[in-house]
């Protein structure tokens, strides 16, 4: 390959949508690619067929974009080192398989699955780790090939398995770990390249695929770690330059401080989960580049420019990585805060018309009392999905008062207010945010009640809350008809 040209890939299977931890796979070689004017490649890996789903490539593809990575080759921006799927690069793999076999580099194992599971078991009754034991030792290579013919004639498919050298080391620089070592006689034995549906298998496609594309650097996951020395061993088969490799920690839970897992459904894995809530593409970015990278500073909102301009793969972690949920509804909340009313409209807007609160297509009236109360909210929201709870109470049948309430009621001077208020509100001309709180200022001159004592029992009976927005604005979105129907409710159980 070209000296110092820097090509790096992200390379997902199709077989389920856009996990945290890909997405970070994903995002750490494009900072990468970027910071160094370098170029960053789409690879769909999707030779397990059975696994596959049928959205699995356009649900990668499509929350790459939307968390707003973008790409110089891939299976939709063909480039000069395709095909970008491995089901269609197969007559790419085969001569090289071939050439394997003709170099006795690799051979034919018949060891039918039942045999292997047996051979397991037996080992691991012995308290032996599982490994495939030679088939043919001893044998000679006439009787190696009449025990194939035996097999063939049979009808058996063979895998084709890569010859593993013994008592040698594999290892290299690895640009997050360090050093790292494995003995050749640790890894498993003789290993299948190609599976007997004829497909390569992940350890030999990857290691083609990376050579031909050209590919310079690998940043991946904790979990390859024991693959790598495998794939040094296809690298010195063909007498290739392994690219560098860079494996990056796991990602914990924090709750639980277990590997996150996509069967742990205490979190929330999937980037569309996150879309789905509303959160920001911008602030999903920025959380998933701190998960086991960390910039100079104590800074954690960062622009996308900001972070391919300091990205240093010499900064990712050792450590595992913490997926902290409430860090995350924080870096989002920063962002909606920030972001203009329309963007946070739209999207909240949508929360609410999924949930059914707000039709499909609403009058314009609706549609402006809609958007003065998602802005009401707007500072609240950690992601834009909490507005059908934040704002039950303009939608729904008023709640029951909590205790906290009740407590705040119990005072002489809430009666006297609610009573005030009352008179007051279905007395004024225009019910609006400004005219609202002069009554209430008026409350306060005839009756010297002021404070917490003043506003929190008209809260609690308009809203039927303790916590919210601003009191004005939020007593005139919830109309004046509804409004009194609270209020009354409210003087009713306190009587």
């Amino acid at each position: 390959m070209a000296k110092n040209k820097i090509r790096v890939r992200y390379a997902p299977s199709p077989t389920g949508h856009l996990h945290i931890g890909n997405a970070r796979t994903a995002l750490f070689n494009y900072l990468f690619a970027r910071r160094n004017k370098g170029t960053f490649v789409i690879r769909i890996e999707d030779t397990d067929t059975k696994r596959n789903i049928a959205d699995g490539e356009r649900s990668q593809l499509d929350n790459l974009t939307w968390l707003g990575m973008d790409w110089d080759e891939g299976p939709d921006k063909p480039g000069n080192y395709g095909p970008y799927r491995q089901s269609e690069r197969k007559e790419i793999y085969a001569p090289l398989i071939q050439e394997l076999l003709d170099k006795d580099l690799a051979y034919e194992s018949y060891m039918t699955e039942e045999e292997l599971a047996a051979q397991r078991e037996e080992q691991k009754a012995n308290g032996e780790a599982p490994r495939y034991v030679y088939e043919y030792e001893g044998m000679t290579k006439e009787e190696i090939a009449a025990k194939q013919a035996e097999a063939k004639a049979k009808g058996l498919k063979p895998v084709v398995r890569i010859r593993v050298p013994h008592n040698k080391v594999y290892e290299w620089d690895d640009i997050v770990k360090g050093h790292i070592s494995f003995k050749s006689d640790t890894i498993g034995g003789d290993f299948v390249i190609q599976k007997r549906d004829g497909m390569p298998t992940y350890n030999f496609a990857v290691v083609v695929d990376d050579h031909l594309m050209e590919i310079s650097h690998v940043l991946r996951g904790d979990d390859h770690v024991a693959n790598t020395p495998k794939q040094l061993v296809v690298y010195e088969a063909f007498g290739w330059q392994a690219p560098e490799f860079g494996h990056m920690s796991l990602i914990i839970n924090t709750e639980t401080g277990k590997k996150l897992s996509k069967r742990d459904e205490s979190v929330l894995q999937f980037i569309e989960q996150y879309r789905s809530l509303g959160y920001l593409p911008e602030a999903m970015f920025n959380f998933i580049t701190l998960l086991g990278w960390s910039p100079v500073g104590e800074d954690e909102i960062y622009s996308r420019q900001e972070f391919i301009k300091m990205f240093d793969p010499k900064r990712l972690s050792k450590s595992p990585a913490a997926f902290d949920g409430k860090k995350l509804e924080w870096i989002n909340n920063q962002y909606v805060k920030a972001a203009s009313e329309d963007e946070i409209m739209h999207s909240a807007l949508l929360q609410l018309i999924k949930t059914g609160k707000v039709e499909a297509d609403p009058e314009p009236l609706k549609l402006e009392w809609a958007r003065k109360l998602i802005s009401l909210y707007k500072h609240q929201m950690s992601y834009t999905g909490q507005i059908v709870d934040m704002a039950e109470v303009f939608f729904e049948e008023p709640p029951a008062l909590s205790q906290a309430a009740k407590e705040e009621l119990a005072d002489d001077s809430a009666k006297v207010v609610l009573e005030a208020f009352a008179k007051k509100a279905k007395a004024l001309p225009l019910f609006d945010g400004p005219a609202i709180m002069a009554a209430i200022k008026e409350i306060q001159k005839e009756t010297k009640v002021k404070g917490r004592k003043l506003y929190m029992p008209i809260r609690i009976a308009t809203t039927r809350e303790t916590h919210g927005p601003e009191l004005g604005p939020s007593i005139e979105l919830l109309g004046r008809k509804k409004a009194l129907a609270h209020l009354e409710q409210t003087l009713a159980e306190m009587d």
